[in-house]
């Protein structure tokens, strides 16, 4: 059997563009049906089915909700998981990844706060156009690779960004 649906669980058709406002809403509704509170009075397997249907919604809310963590499990529901190595095979992007490493390691290195918002803006932007490319295509079997690349592209931008978070804070205190 195949990776379970969680577009299914909120009642959605899988797709890469999604109403996050409408997910969270939609989450909040499903979540207090399987709450455990509604549950003190219940038998023990009714607890334990429900904390179950919780942590299984909470995992479902969670990936949908990060765009690179959708962009995968819309790939596994097509047509298994994604290959983890391929970066060697993207030599453009790994020199960029590169770059962008080197500059972080500058504004750590110099304290440069002030410098650090043109480079977030710098990531968003590369985020904007990866999901937007990947959009595109996610659902094209001819473009499955192009697809695979992209999803790796945004997982390397989304730790990335993490990391200048980390650093903002650092930097801030």
């Amino acid at each position: 059997m195949g990776k379970p649906c969680h577009f299914a669980l909120f009642d959605l058709q899988p797709a890469f563009l999604l109403d996050l406002d409408r997910l969270a809403a939609r989450y909040r509704e499903l979540a207090r049906g399987v709450h455990p509170d509604r549950f003190a009075d219940a038998s023990s397997r009714e607890q334990r089915l429900a904390l179950e249907q919780a942590a299984q919604l909470n995992e479902a809310y969670q990936t949908l909700k990060s765009v690179p963590q959708r962009a995968l499990h819309l790939l596994a529901l097509q047509g298994g998981e994604l290959p983890l190595e391929a970066t060697v095979q993207d030599p453009q992007f790994l020199l960029q990844q590169m770059q962008w490493r080197e500059e972080l390691e500058e504004l750590q290195d110099n304290a440069d706060l002030p410098g650090v918002t043109p480079f977030k803006l710098r990531l968003k932007a590369a985020q904007a156009e990866l999901e937007a490319r990947f959009a595109e295509c996610w659902d094209q079997p001819a473009r499955r690779e192009e697809a695979e690349r992209l999803v790796r592209r945004m997982q390397f931008l989304d730790k990335l960004s993490h990391e200048v978070r980390q650093l903002e804070e650092r930097l801030d205190d």
